[in-house]
């Protein structure tokens, strides 16, 4: 669902300074949407969610070349349908390559400076509870957060640990901890 056009274009113009905070109301406003539609392609979780990491991590480096004269939401499936595509074609004709390395130079940064309100909400709860809480997680996302809060490796650490793009992992980590401030606020108010 498209929300407001106005509200879109201001969090387009401050992600494109770096505001975490941008990129995170545009991750949590397209999240559904983009993954539902890699969801009926794929008939695979694992594999929509994987496509939908992908398709953020994509949008947030190449967001100066995003054109308002479009929907964002066509931009961002757009950009899904061609990755799932390119991905398939690839599995059918050859091994991967590896271009992490290539392209880990080229990655736009996507600063983590600012405390969000779910980096708040999780360092609020007591230690035995957030780590029950992380259980719920799917295993993917719980790597992930005990690497950066836990172990406390950098984002390039943690790519070469998870053997992925920098991008995509900070992308796993802002879906990881939206994912652990919605279970934490629905412990709340239950």
């Amino acid at each position: 669902m498209e929300i407001n056009d106005q509200k879109i274009t201001e969090a387009i113009e401050k992600a494109l300074k770096g505001d975490q905070i941008a990129f995170n109301t545009l991750l949590n406003t397209y999240w559904n949407q983009v993954y539902g539609f890699q969801l009926k392609r794929l008939k695979d979780e694992y594999e929509a969610e994987e496509i939908t990491i992908q398709t953020f991590s994509k949008a947030f480096d190449k967001l100066a070349t995003y054109d308002p004269k479009y929907a964002f939401s066509t931009w961002l499936i757009t950009i899904s349908k061609n990755l799932q595509i390119d991905k398939s074609r690839k599995k059918n004709s050859q091994p991967e390559i590896d271009r992490r390395n290539l392209a880990s130079e080229q990655l736009k940064k996507i600063p983590d400076s600012a405390p969000t309100a779910e980096d708040k909400l999780i360092t609020e709860q007591n230690l035995a509870e957030l780590l029950l809480m992380i259980k719920q997680l799917k295993p993917h996302y719980q790597e992930v957060i005990n690497l950066r809060y836990f172990q406390e490796k950098s984002y390039n650490e943690i790519a070469a640990l998870m053997d992925e793009s920098l991008s995509n992992v900070k992308v796993k980590l802002l879906r990881a901890k939206n994912l652990l401030a919605a279970l934490i606020k629905s412990k709340r108010e239950g």
